[in-house]
C-alpha cells in the first residue's frame, strides 16, 4: 500500500494554482472612513466612532501522528523604563493608575498618540497593574513600527449596565488603519464577559434555547481592521463577551504563541476570526472557548495554521458563508499538526443555502480528534432556525483534502458528514489515511454522504462507500465561474 506519511501537494495537482479573488482595495491606506457597523456575526462590519494583552506554548512536534497538548505559561515581564527618547512609552507616565478601578481609557489614547508620531516605539503596560479601559478606536497610519507591550491585564467596565451609553457595546478596543503592529507580551486581557453572557436574548437563558427581547450587542474583545503587517503573540486572553480577536479587510498577519479561555457554554466567544484577510499565520496556541476556535469567513485566502490544541469548543469552522443570498469565495487554507478535543465538531465547512461563490483548496492534515461530535463535517445546509427553506443556489465545494485524521469521536454523530447542496454538489473531496473509532462502545457508525464527489487515496476506518466517483457534467465547464 501507498505510504501516506510522504504525500505531499505534488501528489495532489488539483490543489495547486487554484484561482485566488482580488484584493479589492489597497488596505494598509484606505481611502475612506468605515461605514456604519453591521451585525458582527455575518459580514464584517466596521467600528463605528467611539470613545476610546507567557512563555509560548511547545514547539511543534516531531512526531508527524500526534501533536502535542499545548500548555502556554505566562512569560517573565520584560523591564522596560519611561524614557520616550528612547522609544518607550510607560503608560503610567501618561496618567494610567493601573487599580482596575480608575479609567484609564485617555491615559492610554496620549500615550498611543505620542508614540504613533515616532519611527519605532513602545506602548508599555507594566506588570502588576491592571488598567480599565473604556471603548476605544486606537487609529493610524502611523509614523513607523509601534510594538504594544502589555505585561499587565486590560479589561473593559464591568458588563452592560456599567458600559457608557455613548460608547460602541459591539467592540472594545479596535486598531484601525495600522500597519507594522505588534500586540505582545506575557500580560492578561481580561474581557470579563459573564454579565454580557447573561443578557436574556442570549440562547442559552431561554427555555430550550430560546431567546427573550432586549439589548443583544455584545463587544468583540480586540479587533483589527484595514490594517497589515500585524503580529499578535505571547497573550493571554480569557472571558470575552464575544469574539476573542477578529480580522476584518487585513494582509499579513502572524499570530503565535496565544492562550484563549472562556467557559463552553459562553454564546458566541470565537477565539479568533479572520474576515476579508490574507496571508495568515496563526501558530502554536491554545483556544478553550464557547464557539469556533478559529473561523475563516469569506474573503480569505492564504492562511496556514498549524499546531494549535482547540477545545472544548465547536471547533475550526470555515464559514458560515452565503449568508442572505451573498457571495462568498474562500481558496488555500491549511490547517495542520493540530488537536481538537472534547468538542460538538473537528474540521467543518459550513454555507448557507441561497449563497453564491466557492470555497476551494483546502488542507486538513495530520489533525488528531479526541471525543469529538462531528469529526469531519461539511453541512451545506447550515441554518440556525428550523425555517431555512431549499433553494438552488449554494457556495461551491471543491478540492478538499482530508489527510492523516485520526481519533475518537462521540457517537451521537457520524464521525464524517458531506452534507452538499442539491444543485451543487460538493466535489473532488479526498480522503487518505483517516481513523476514526468511537470514544465510547463497539459501534462504528457509517459516514453520511448526500451529493458528494470524491475518491479515498487509501482504506478508512470506518469505511467510507457513500462518496461517488467523478464530478456531475453539468459543472464541470462551470467550476471557473464561481468566483
Amino acid at each position: 500500500m501507498q505510504n501516506i506519511s510522504t504525500l505531499t501537494l505534488t501528489k495532489y495537482p488539483q490543489f495547486q494554482n487554484l484561482p485566488l479573488p482580488p484584493v479589492s482595495a489597497n488596505l494598509s491606506e484606505p481611502t475612506s472612513p468605515p461605514p456604519e457597523a453591521s451585525n458582527l456575526l455575518e459580514p464584517p462590519s466596521p467600528p463605528p466612532e467611539a470613545s476610546n494583552l507567557s512563555k509560548p506554548p511547545s514547539p511543534p512536534p516531531e512526531s508527524a501522528n500526534r501533536p502535542p497538548t499545548l500548555s502556554p505559561e505566562p512569560a517573565n515581564p520584560p523591564d522596560y523604563g519611561s524614557d520616550h527618547n528612547s522609544g518607550v512609552f510607560d503608560v503610567r507616565k501618561f496618567g494610567a493608575v493601573g487599580d482596575g478601578i480608575t479609567d484609564d481609557t485617555d491615559a492610554f489614547k496620549m500615550a498611543w498618540e505620542a508614540a504613533c508620531q515616532v519611527d519605532s516605539a513602545v506602548i508599555h503596560v507594566p506588570y502588576g497593574f491592571k488598567f480599565m479601559i473604556q471603548s476605544t478606536i486606537f487609529t493610524g497610519p502611523c509614523q513607523g513600527r509601534l510594538q504594544f507591550q502589555v505585561d499587565g491585564t486590560l479589561a473593559p467596565p464591568d458588563g452592560p449596565d456599567s458600559w457608557p451609553q455613548k460608547n460602541s457595546k459591539r467592540q472594545w478596543l479596535v486598531f484601525y488603519r495600522i500597519s507594522m503592529m505588534s500586540l505582545v507580551g506575557g500580560g492578561v486581557i481580561d474581557g470579563k464577559g459573564e454579565k454580557w453572557w447573561d443578557l436574556p436574548c442570549k440562547p442559552h437563558k431561554g427555555i430550550n434555547g430560546t431567546t427573550l427581547p432586549g439589548h443583544c450587542d455584545s463587544p468583540i474583545a480586540v479587533r483589527f481592521f484595514m490594517s497589515s503587517n500585524l503580529t499578535v503573540q505571547g497573550l493571554r486572553i480569557k472571558n470575552s463577551p464575544q469574539f476573542n480577536f477578529r480580522f476584518d479587510n487585513c494582509k499579513n498577519v502572524h499570530i503565535k504563541s496565544i492562550h484563549i479561555t472562556a467557559p463552553a457554554l459562553s454564546p458566541n466567544t470565537d477565539g479568533i476570526h479572520i474576515e476579508n484577510t490574507n496571508n495568515v499565520e496563526l501558530y502554536d496556541s491554545v483556544i478553550s472557548n464557547g464557539d469556533d476556535c478559529i473561523s475563516i469567513g469569506s474573503g480569505c485566502y492564504d492562511v496556514d495554521i498549524r499546531n494549535v490544541t482547540c477545545g472544548p469548543s465547536h471547533g475550526i469552522s470555515i464559514g458560515s458563508l452565503g449568508n442572505h443570498n451573498s457571495l462568498a469565495c474562500v481558496s488555500n487554507i491549511t490547517v495542520r499538526d493540530s488537536v481538537i478535543k472534547v468538542s460538538d465538531n473537528g474540521v467543518r465547512i459550513k454555507t448557507w443555502q441561497g449563497g453564491s461563490g466557492a470555497v476551494s483548496g483546502i488542507i486538513f492534515s495530520n489533525i488528531h480528534m479526541d471525543n469529538v461530535r462531528n469529526p469531519i463535517i461539511i453541512d451545506q445546509f447550515y441554518c440556525l432556525t428550523k425555517e431555512c427553506s431549499n433553494q438552488t443556489s449554494a457556495v461551491f465545494v471543491s478540492d478538499i483534502l482530508y489527510e492523516n485524521i485520526k481519533g475518537t469521536y462521540n457517537i451521537r454523530s457520524p464521525p464524517m458528514h458531506f452534507a452538499c447542496s442539491d444543485s451543487v454538489p460538493c466535489t473532488n473531496l479526498t480522503l487518505s489515511d483517516v481513523e476514526l473509532l468511537p470514544a465510547q462502545g463497539d459501534l462504528v457508525l457509517d459516514p453520511f454522504c448526500w451529493n458528494a464527489y470524491g475518491q479515498l487515496q487509501t482504506l478508512t476506518i470506518p469505511p467510507v462507500s457513500c462518496l461517488m466517483e467523478g464530478a456531475p457534467r453539468s459543472m464541470l465547464d462551470n467550476v471557473m465561474d464561481y468566483c
